[in-house]
């Protein structure tokens, strides 16, 4: 066997040292290199999909808009048309509900003409005096119209008059026509208070 001296032993075993260090010294170079493409690799992959996520949301928005601006249109004409409609339907409802308040406001002053029939004195021309209770004449739904019971005749009377000027100037009118019998007499309640002087 070969003969190795001291000092020879020594310089390698410095060598070997050396090579040690160097090896490990080489190996974190390794690993940090290696650490530093991992994170390149990693930031690559999420810039890769952040921009391919981008993309795609870009894309999705700009087909979303193109067609919401596309139904948005259509809407638009669709509610135009709805609107045109709905402004006849409207007028048509406008117009009834007129017909309907004037239908209401004829009502109201026959009401009102009706209580005041009630309450106030009034004068009306008797044009006739039935032993019967025959009213088929007239509806009592008439305004201008009074039936009323005078033990034990039930008399027909026309107009209602708050002057009794008015109502003498009806009987001369009703006279002429042919009713020579009728008279001017005054109610209240739709009864009958007195007859009144025909002159």
């Amino acid at each position: 066997m070969p003969f190795i001296e001291e000092s020879d032993l020594l310089e390698l075993h410095k060598d070997i040292d050396k090579a040690q260090l160097i090896n490990e010294r080489l190996l974190d170079q390794i690993k940090y290199k290696n650490r530093e493409l991992r994170r390149s690799k990693i930031q690559r992959n999420i810039f890769g999909s952040v921009t391919v996520l981008f993309l795609i949301v870009s894309l999705a928005v700009i087909s979303y808009n193109a067609g919401f601006v596309r139904s948005t249109n259509f809407e638009s004409r669709n509610n135009l048309l709805v609107s045109i409609d709905s402004l006849e339907v409207i007028k048509a409802r406008i117009d009834n509900l007129r017909e309907k308040n004037e239908e209401l406001s004829l009502v109201k002053e026959f009401y009102l003409a009706k209580k005041f029939l009630e309450k106030e004195k009034i004068y009306s021309v008797q044009v006739k005096s039935f032993i019967d209770n025959n009213l088929t004449l007239a509806s009592e739904s008439l305004g201008n119209t009074i039936f009323a019971k005078a033990n034990p005749f039930y008399s027909y009377s026309l107009g209602n008059f708050e002057t009794l000027e008015e109502a003498r100037s009806f009987r001369f009118q009703l006279v002429k026509m042919g009713f020579k019998d009728a008279f001017v007499a005054s109610y209240r309640d739709g009864k009958r208070i007195e007859i009144e002087d025909p002159y």
